[in-house]
């Protein structure tokens, strides 16, 4: 039954890997970056690179992924994450739109030919097919453009430049009436500021006027107090003058009493008996009447004095008083004819009004004036550059036609397609010599002097004469490719290591199939190369082949020995041949340890050990 199924699905593998890869190409991975800044043709912003890119996604040819970042996508190529990349650049549209010369325009398109060369082959289809649907899209939108344009364009013109030569003459009457309202209305403001000073002067005065005023008549004293005060001053002016006849009389008594004492002092005088005591009493009686006398004759002096005076104050006060009741009366006469406090803010608000009023005319008639100045050299400058007739196309002729060269970049190059599939064909040759190998041998069988041997010892020795056969058919395998064949080598070093490495580990694996299901482990080890191949995209992109193949891609051996390859022959995947090297090196150990856990041994005599084929 075994033997009978494995050629019918040995087909069934591989067939489906190839069955239909247009049909899966939407998982083809391929970054879109759009740097396009856009251009004005024929005053029509224009982004070419957004439109081509949306025309692309529309049209869901391959799985497209739209990245913001140039390097971010050159790197995911150079890693293997992105089959390839189209990248439009910043001055596409510039370079494009007007078609002055022969592709000027580019769009680059970025692939790795050493990680995968199919998916080298695909991007340049791409690019080719991309840049004819570009250039004909681009063709279409021009003719458009040209022909609505063109239509009636000659007469539009004509009345466009009639219509601008009377705009401009209306301009230039605008911006001289303009200029003289503004050169009026800069009197009309200086006059305005100097208003609204002069009665914010005068609105505060008349306020600090009538509180002087109001301030005034409260200090003046009552009309009640100032008659008093003249009724007093003519009484006092009246008893001034009693006192004055008063003090005559008693000038007069005095006088006499003068006489008299001097009279009775000279009669004294002559008398003999008098005494002394007597004598001096009456010469100081004597002299104080004397002096009573002079005192009343300054004392009367005085009074006529004073008497003249009060006279006088009580003239003064009279006409105090009577000016003081018609300073009252006038006071508020005065103050009835000045304006309220509220009509003093209305003035002044009134006047500040009318200066920002002229504030702001004049500043709308200086807009007005510069608008008008601005209008007219700009007519005047449309006028210059309107042209007389319609003008040809742009660019040149092979411009126009192909404006658009795609520019295929390729990182890694591969020389031929032979060489693209050399790792497949170099990894799935070492798995074939692998089996070949396990088939020289007796798996399951050991001698009987091997008995108590340990199982790695066991192991080895049944591996030694295969391991030994896959390196030699590794170094052939390496000097077939390099001088044979003649490919060029990135790292040959490391490329012998890979080789050498992979052989072991496939005879590893071989040989612990062989070792837990006998035969028909080697049955499996066919079946299991055919898997290897079409997962390994060797003559597909991996992700043409179905999701299937892709998501048990990563979990093979023979991939990671074509990723290694790749790196060591193309420099592919980064010149990244490590990572792929330690992933063949562990598949080799966990193999040896199975081989070493599983299945049982035979043993026999070595008398009776024979070949394992027969030539």
């Amino acid at each position: 039954m075994v033997v009978l199924l494995i050629p019918a699905i040995y087909l069934l593998i591989y067939l489906y890997s190839v069955w239909d890869p247009s049909g899966r190409a939407t998982a083809l991975p391929v970054g879109l970056v759009n740097l396009d800044q856009g251009f004005t043709y024929r005053d029509k912003n224009l982004n070419i690179g957004s439109e081509v890119l949306t025309k692309l996604q529309a049209q869901q040819q391959f799985g497209f992924r739209t990245l913001d970042n140039e390097q971010q996508a050159r790197h995911q190529v150079r890693a293997g994450q992105l089959a390839f990349a189209l990248i439009v650049p910043a001055n596409f549209s510039a370079n494009a739109l007007p078609g002055l010369r022969d592709g000027q325009g580019q769009l680059v398109i970025y692939t790795s030919a050493g990680n995968n060369y199919q998916s080298s082959v695909l991007a340049s289809q791409f690019a080719r097919v991309l840049g004819e649907d570009v250039n004909r899209t681009l063709n279409e939108q021009r003719w458009s453009l040209v022909l609505s344009a063109n239509a009636g364009s000659q007469h539009s013109v004509d009345r466009l430049r009639e219509g601008l030569s009377q705009l401009n003459q209306g301009a230039k009457e605008l911006m001289q009436g303009a200029f003289q309202a503004e050169t009026a209305s800069t009197g009309l403001q200086q006059g305005a500021s100097r208003m609204q000073s002069n009665v914010q002067r005068l609105a505060d005065g008349a306020r600090q006027l009538g509180t002087g005023i109001r301030a005034t008549e409260a200090g003046l004293p009552p009309a009640e107090e100032v008659r008093g005060l003249r009724i007093g001053a003519e009484a006092l002016a009246t008893g001034h003058q009693d006192l004055n006849k008063g003090l005559q009389e008693l000038r007069s008594a005095s006088k006499q009493m003068l006489s008299h004492v001097s009279t009775f002092k000279a009669q004294i005088g002559e008398q003999a008996f008098v005494p002394a005591p007597v004598t001096e009493g009456l010469s100081q009686l004597n002299q104080g009447v004397e002096l009573l006398d002079k005192g009343l004759q300054q004392a009367l002096e005085g009074q006529d004095k004073l008497s003249q005076g009060a006279s006088s104050l009580s003239n003064n006060i009279r006409t105090l008083a009577f000016g003081v009741r018609d300073l009252r009366q006038g006071m508020r006469n005065m103050t009835g004819t000045l304006p309220e406090d509220q009509q003093l803010d209305q003035l002044r608000s009134g006047s500040a009004d009318v200066s920002q009023g002229a504030q702001q005319l004049h500043e709308g008639l200086h807009r007005l004036s510069q608008g008008a100045r601005y209008l007219s050299a700009g007519l005047e400058l449309m006028s210059k550059e309107v042209p007389r007739s319609v003008g040809a196309l742009d660019g040149s002729a092979q411009g126009l036609a192909h404006s658009v060269n795609p520019i295929l970049q390729v990182e890694a190059p591969v020389d031929n397609h032979g060489s693209g599939l050399a790792p497949n064909i170099m990894a799935a040759a070492l798995w074939l010599g692998a089996s070949v190998a396990a088939f020289l041998i007796h798996v399951r069988g050991l001698p009987s002097v091997a008995k108590d041997f340990s199982r790695l010892a066991q192991v080895l020795g049944k591996l030694a004469m295969p391991s030994c056969m896959a390196l030699l058919q590794a170094v052939l395998v390496f000097f077939i490719a390099r001088d044979l064949l003649g490919i060029t080598l990135r790292h040959p070093g490391a490329m012998a290591l890979i080789l050498a490495s992979a052989s072991l580990a496939f005879v590893f694996m071989v040989f612990s199939l062989t070792r837990a299901l006998g035969d028909a482990g080697k049955a499996l080890t066919m079946l299991f190369l055919a898997i290897q191949i079409s997962a390994s995209g060797g003559f597909l992109p991996i992700e043409l082949s179905g999701s299937l193949y892709a998501q048990i891609s990563p979990l093979l051996p023979m991939t990671w020995v074509v990723k290694g390859l790749k790196a060591c022959m193309f420099g592919a995947y980064e010149d990244n041949w490590q990572t792929p090297w330690m992933i063949i090196s562990l598949w080799g150990l966990a193999a040896l340890t199975m081989a070493c856990t599983v299945g049982p041994w035979r043993y026999a005599p070595s008398r009776r050990s024979k070949p394992a084929m027969d030539f």
